[in-house]
């Protein structure tokens, strides 16, 4: 049995523990067969000596992220024991680049390692393929980067777009206008528009088209010029229609698609034009495709779970072939 003593120099015990020690209890689940005491700002540590080790080790790394970006939640725990490369990339200071501030002056930062890579792949690639769960911030962080790169004038517009499955692109038994039968269906892009845009700001670009929200079916025709467009739940866009979005395509434009492929609403999956995308365009030079997992996911931590329970119930029904 060996027994160490850690002690928290010039750490509030309390805000790195968390409320009720459950930040510390987080920690704890990882480490089962250790007896871990905490007093004040000592943490008194008993185990088998491979075990502390590895605890000892750990801890000390979740202490350097503390002192580097004074936060530590749940999730940045569960980020650093299921997937290391997260606290190796930041370690190097990847995850402090603000993309916008957003209305409330809340800086916008990737919190995930294949957000990052979403970031860092924009720059190398015209076209980007984000395949994941929901909840991983894959629209979020590709909106930041559209606003970003407004802002910056890298582009003279933003196009965002989905495919208004729901309503089988056929919206005229709608009532209102056509932006009152559409908007349920792109609320979502909106919701993340108003995080980064004062209202005003938003209404008069919305207003003057620098920023055009709009459903799939009505990209025909178009050519999409010194543009950042991203087409969002890619999924449900059928394979003629992924191919008019992806031909729109002009100079000094960005293309984005996210979308989950485990959530297919089409009357045949079969049809699904980002299952088709992904296969063919893989390995071509200024197109990269990037597949988001729960590790990303940065909702409640249940939606985890959820999505873990799916998973293992899809590949049960749906076993892979050997």
């Amino acid at each position: 049995m060996t027994e160490i003593v850690i002690f928290l120099e010039d750490i509030d015990p309390v805000v790195f523990f968390g409320i009720n020690n459950s930040l510390l209890d987080k920690i704890r689940s990882f480490f089962p067969k250790i007896k871990i005491l905490s007093r004040g700002n000592e943490l008194k540590c008993m185990g088998e000596e491979s075990e502390i080790t590895v605890f000892a080790e750990k801890f000390n790394d979740i202490i350097e992220y503390y002192r580097k970006y004074h936060r530590l939640d749940e999730q940045d725990i569960e980020k650093y024991f299921f997937d290391e490369e997260h606290m190796k990339s930041a370690s190097s200071g990847d995850f402090e680049q603000v993309l916008v501030f957003g209305t409330s002056g809340k800086p916008v930062r990737a919190r995930t390692v294949n957000q990052l890579l979403l970031v860092n792949e924009y720059r190398l690639n015209d076209l980007i393929i984000a395949d994941g769960p929901a909840g991983t911030g894959k629209t979020y962080t590709s909106i930041a980067l559209a606003v970003r790169a407004l802002k910056e004038r890298e582009v003279k517009k933003i196009v965002l777009t989905r495919p208004a499955v729901e309503a089988g692109e056929r919206l005229g038994f709608l009532p209102g206008d056509m932006k009152e039968k559409l908007d349920p269906y792109l609320q979502p892009l909106y919701d993340a528009l108003h995080d980064m845009l004062p209202f005003k700001k938003l209404e008069t670009w919305i207003e003057d088209g620098t920023i055009q929200i709009a459903p799939l079916a009505f990209m025909r025709g178009r050519t999409l010029e010194n543009a950042f467009v991203i087409l969002d739940e890619a999924q449900n866009a059928t394979i003629s229609q992924l191919k008019m979005f992806l031909t729109r395509m002009g100079i000094n434009s960005k293309f984005i698609m996210t979308g989950d492929t485990t959530q297919i609403d089409l009357p045949r999956k079969n049809e699904s034009g980002l299952l088709q995308a992904m296969r063919i365009l893989s390995g071509i030079e200024g197109i990269s495709i990037i597949k988001f997992d729960e590790r990303d996911i940065v909702r409640h931590n249940l939606v985890k779970k959820i999505v873990r329970a799916y998973d293992k119930e899809e590949k049960e029904i749906h076993p892979q072939p050997p």
